[in-house]
């Protein structure tokens, strides 16, 4: 599947949550949304970013964004996950990507001169709309949640410096 940019209509999807409620992508239309989609629950990396977000949830739901993270992993892995670090977002399970592949972050990765596939650490901006807004890759796990809550009160037009 060819890369989405910005300006590009949001692929719509429907995904369980982890408080076993549904995500459905177009049931947002009129409010943003934020997507950040991470590797695996509970791992170092994931763990750090998920906790970053779950600290800033108010201020992403105070500029009137829906908040979600999208991992493979399954929903008695996010439930948990969630319960063990107290997050405070909800989490969708994707384990048969119908979110992560339709996005474009299902790809080949190299570690450690070991080829394979995997979830590239990405997070999108869905404008009111239903448009891709941003796209940010997480090149550096920390930091991340705050440099996508940055780019959401730009979106939305909350940033003096508009």
């Amino acid at each position: 599947m060819p890369d989405l940019n910005e300006g590009d209509l949001a692929p719509d999807f429907s995904l369980p949550l982890d408080d076993g409620t549904t995500f459905q992508l177009s049931a947002h239309r009129g409010q943003p949304v934020v997507l950040f989609f991470y590797p695996q629950d509970d791992s170092g990396g994931c763990t750090d970013e998920n906790r970053e977000f779950s600290e800033r949830a108010s201020q992403f739901q105070a500029l009137g964004a829906k908040l979600v993270g999208i991992s493979p992993d399954s929903i008695e892995t996010h439930q948990k996950f969630r319960a063990k670090h107290g997050l405070a977002l909800p989490l969708a399970a994707d384990p048969d990507h119908l979110a992560i592949e339709p996005f474009g972050i299902w790809k080949l990765k190299k570690l450690y001169g070991r080829e394979f596939m995997g979830l590239i650490r990405t997070s999108f901006i869905i404008d009111a709309d239903g448009r891709i807004a941003r796209i940010i890759k997480a090149t550096r796990i920390l930091g991340h949640a705050q440099k996508m809550l940055e780019a959401l009160e730009v979106e939305v037009g909350n940033n003096p410096a508009k």
